[in-house]
């Protein structure tokens, strides 16, 4: 490849992780906000009215109902319209919706806002995770889609802050305004920065719009067999080589949620039911969020070595052990250690599972594949709040809800070293290739890095059929 084409290349890739992490941080801003406000609304009703803790894990889940609706659009319209047209517009429609939710001034209403809100952010983690998978080195998947869903735990940590610093400045209605800027910072930028994916356009049979952006980004595009029979989206899923996987990945992703929302949900309310003040409290939040970016960086970079697959299973375990000592009266310090390790196995771990959904199918079904893995698995975190609401009025939080917590992660373990390799002979996510296998109408070894033109020393796009 030459210099001229890599740099083109490296510049595209920045800007497609940039963007796509920083909008994955607003999504994990609306994911933990909630959670830091919600001790301050059951305590006050003047702010929306009496609020039950039943009523605070409904409120939660509002969100997670339209994260569902959006996923779900978003994976029906993505494999077909595109992902760009399906980033922009939701970048729009989630800052929109954080708006209105606050400016309401009933539970109603509020709820309402939730709901909203969640359409947009189920579209956008919907639809990341194909856009990064498409423009990310081969080499390279696991540590960049880490990077860019570290994104949502890094805007649970920026919410922890502003909640902490801010609070009593601006109230509760001044951070939800914070969500909704990016309609005026980072949608402008996206539009101008953003790519639509050459290999979505290939897929499409727009060979000459997939050429003419393949050579403005420096994308070399790679050929890809049809193991969907022809079918686009949700239809290929149903296929017979994905729909066992698309099952186990779904429940796995139900599970990864769950855990990341009933936690980010209850653990400040918990914490304050065990005897700690609401800044503690506050901050357990923050180390568990710190916890996933570090740990889940660490984990994907050993997911491109081995593959995801056995990591994640690994990051599970971790989660139950870490979730089953936090009942007990640990020092403080080790306490923290606990919830950091929690946070690499819930919320980390699900940063992995996006990153093996997005690789696991072909580019037909990739938007349709993430978008089911985000989408079902948010009745997970529909779940875990309700459940963590129940529990939190029952007064049995700061034992059962734990347990609970660590036995869905132990079922999460085995249901993850279920899933089969890719249909195509490859591994899922990373690792090493097959051996003996091939790269489909290559005739190279799968897994390598030199192009079917190597003999002529630079690499041969399948699109223009020009070399470098």
């Amino acid at each position: 490849m030459s210099d001229h084409v890599e740099v083109k290349r490296r510049r595209t890739v920045f800007w497609v992780v940039a963007l796509s992490a920083i909008t994955l941080t607003f999504d994990g801003y609306d994911l933990v906000i909630y959670g830091a406000i919600l001790p301050s609304l059951l305590a006050d009703p003047g702010h929306l009215g009496a609020i039950s803790p039943e009523q605070g894990g409904a409120l939660g889940s509002y969100a997670l109902v339209g994260v569902l609706v959006g996923a779900l659009l978003a994976g029906t319209f993505g494999d077909i319209i595109g992902r760009r047209r399906v980033m922009l517009f939701n970048l729009a429609w989630f800052s929109l919706g954080m708006a209105f939710t606050a400016m309401t001034t009933s539970v109603m209403m509020f709820g309402l806002g939730r709901f909203l809100t969640g359409i947009g952010v189920g579209a956008l983690v919907g639809t990341v995770g194909a856009v990064v998978a498409e423009f990310a080195p081969k080499e390279k998947r696991n540590r960049l889609n880490a990077i860019v869903y570290s994104g949502i735990p890094a805007g649970g940590v920026l919410a922890s802050l502003l909640a902490i610093w801010l609070n009593d400045l601006i109230g509760w209605r001044g951070l939800f305004l914070i969500g909704a800027l990016p309609i005026v910072t980072l949608l402008p930028l996206a539009m101008v920065k953003l790519p639509e994916s050459a290999q979505w356009l290939a897929s499409r049979g727009r060979h000459e719009e997939a050429r003419i952006v393949a050579e403005r980004t420096g994308v070399t595009l790679a050929p890809e067999p049809d193991t969907a029979g022809g079918r686009v989206g949700f239809p290929a899923l149903a296929t017979k080589p994905f729909a066992w996987p698309t099952f186990l990945l779904g429940m796995m992703s139900f599970a990864g949620l769950l855990l990341t929302y009933g936690l980010n949900t209850w653990l400040p309310q918990i914490m304050v039911e065990n005897g700690y003040g609401e800044s503690y409290s506050l901050m357990f939040l923050l180390v568990l969020n710190g916890g996933a970016i570090v740990g889940g960086l660490l984990a994907s970079a050993w997911a491109d070595r081995i593959g995801a697959k056995p990591v994640v299973g690994t990051t599970f375990v971790l989660a139950a052990i870490t979730l089953a000592l936090l009942p007990l009266n640990l020092p403080l310090a080790v306490l923290l250690a606990a919830v950091a390790v929690a946070g690499v196995g819930t919320i980390g771990t699900q940063v992995l599972i996006y990153g093996l959904v997005s690789n696991y199918y072909p580019t037909r079904a990739r938007g349709a594949g993430v978008a089911w893995c985000a989408g079902f698995g948010r009745l997970g975190g529909i779940v875990g709040p309700l459940v963590g609401g129940l529990l939190v009025g029952a007064g049995l939080a700061g034992l059962t809800a734990f347990y609970f917590f660590a036995a869905v992660a132990v079922v999460a373990a085995l249901v993850t070293m279920l899933v089969p390799p890719r249909s195509d002979g490859e591994p899922t996510a990373g690792g090493a290739p097959t051996v003996g296998s091939e790269e489909p109408g290559t005739g190279q070894p799968a897994g390598s890095t030199e192009p079917a033109a190597a003999e002529a020393g630079e690499p041969r796009s399948v699109v223009t059929g020009r070399q470098g």
